[in-house]
């Protein structure tokens, strides 16, 4: 492991286990999701699993090599229907989450309180934006059961064809004299060799395939790559707290895992909690908005609030103010 500055809270380290052809990223998130995840005050349940998608897609949106946004998205049936977080690059995120207050109730009641519970079924879609006079990109992966680390394991598999794993993990920890904070972490492998043909992956399982239908045997070349193997093996020893323990830094688990292979880090990106909205927005997403429509925003009182859902933050325009809206 290469000399470094040790990685403190709201950065992610880029980082390559190299005798084993493996590229990845740790997050740490500190104060950044706690203001997050404070700001909205969310069940427990519902927090960690805001937690959880922010860390995937700060691991995921810092790979770009553009000013751009990177946006991940859930659609869903359970008890929570809609995760979204909004990476501006190089270091801007905010998130929120859209959930049904009694239906999560209910779930903390029969203790199914998992991200896998709250999501249910639905889709996952991240969307690459790199500005107006650029086509968005969009991979949409399902959501059947399953964790958000499985889901972007198989968006991978499926758009990139790169195998990867993928480990996130939310935690509330107490300080003394500071209270409880949430905290956030992620681990992204992936491998890369300069042989394509060594990034075979193993097929699915067929499951039970019909009477009568031809099931192929897996072939010997249809192995995978052993320096895979061993690094999804090292990847799965990682206990959830050496995520979010502000004890453990992200060097110190890398060495952990990697050593005996070569690991090296590259340098550090911060993040910063910061929300996109403005007066200047909000007006021009209400002139956007029909006449009619605008005249039904209206209060009584003859005014227009809006309430950004990522910041909480309330922008009153004045009855003369809405007139001219509602007119223009």
């Amino acid at each position: 492991m290469t000399d470094s500055h040790l990685m403190g809270d709201d950065h992610i380290l880029p980082f390559q286990a190299e005798g084993l052809d493996v590229r990845g990223r740790v997050v740490r998130l500190g104060p950044a999701i706690d203001t997050i995840l404070r700001r909205h005050d969310y069940p427990a349940p519902v927090s960690r699993a805001l937690g959880e998608a922010t860390a995937l897609t700060l691991m995921l949106g810092t790979t770009l090599k553009f000013d751009g946004r990177f946006i991940l998205q859930t659609r869903t049936d359970g008890p929570v229907r809609m995760l979204v977080v909004d990476f501006q690059a190089p270091d801007r995120v905010r998130a929120c989450a859209t959930f049904d207050k009694d239906a999560v109730a209910e779930a903390i009641a029969a203790g199914k309180t998992s991200t896998i519970d709250l999501l249910g079924q639905g889709h996952l879609a991240m969307t690459i934006d790199q500005g107006p006079e650029m086509a968005r990109y969009q991979g949409i992966v399902a959501l059947e059961g399953e964790s958000l680390e499985a889901a972007a394991d198989q968006y991978f598999r499926q758009s990139e064809q790169i195998p990867t794993r993928v480990r996130l993990a939310v935690a509330e920890n107490y300080v003394a004299g500071e209270g409880q904070s949430w905290r956030a972490g992620g681990m992204m492998i992936q491998f890369l060799p300069s042989s394509p043909e060594r990034m075979r992956m193993a097929d699915l399982p067929p499951g039970d395939a019909p009477e009568g239908a031809e099931v192929l045997e897996q072939r010997e070349d249809d192995v995978e790559d052993d320096s895979w193997v061993e690094a999804k093996l090292l990847m799965g020893t990682v206990e959830d707290h050496e995520l979010t323990d502000p004890n453990v830094p992200a060097e110190e688990l890398l060495y952990r895992l990697f050593h005996e292979r070569g690991a090296r880090v590259f340098e550090s990106s911060p993040v910063v909690e910061k929300c996109r909205c403005s007066r200047e927005a909000v007006t021009g997403m209400l002139r956007n908005f029909s006449q009619q429509d605008r005249r039904d925003m209206v209060a009584d009182d003859g005014s227009i609030v809006v309430t950004c859902e990522f910041c909480n933050t309330r922008y009153a325009f004045d009855k003369a103010e809405t007139e001219e809206l509602v007119n223009a």
